[in-house]
């Protein structure tokens, strides 16, 4: 196994860990976190109902760097969750470091009003 592959399958063994106990609900819906090489995305999931309540990447929002435009994603997806009528969150960060990118989604939609 070369060493993409066997990072790949750590972070799926991580990200499986994390979801047994993360589980989001039409109040608390699960903030979902995905990190490619090019671009993040959020995603506001009620798992008990299996819908996608909103989604955000930064291919849609503006900034100069990397960090910029996740701080955006997360700015417009607590934007987003407040026009639903959620204020509370339940953070998934899909078994990425909280670190970086994934940090600034984060921070970014606590600054924007949304509660973790």
């Amino acid at each position: 196994m070369d060493k993409s592959q066997y990072k790949i399958e750590k972070r799926a063994a991580r990200h499986k860990r994390i979801r047994a106990r993360v589980i989001g609900t039409a109040e608390r819906p699960r903030l979902a976190i995905f990190r490619s090489n090019r671009y993040i995305y959020a995603q506001l999931i009620d798992d008990t109902a299996h819908k996608t309540i909103g989604a955000v990447d930064s291919r849609a929002v503006t900034g100069a760097t990397p960090l910029e435009r996740a701080g955006a994603v997360g700015a417009e997806v607590a934007k987003k969750a407040k026009a639903l009528g959620v204020t509370a969150v339940v953070f998934d960060r899909g078994g990425f470091r909280y670190q970086g990118n994934v940090a600034a989604v984060a921070d970014a939609a606590r600054a924007g009003g949304l509660q973790f």
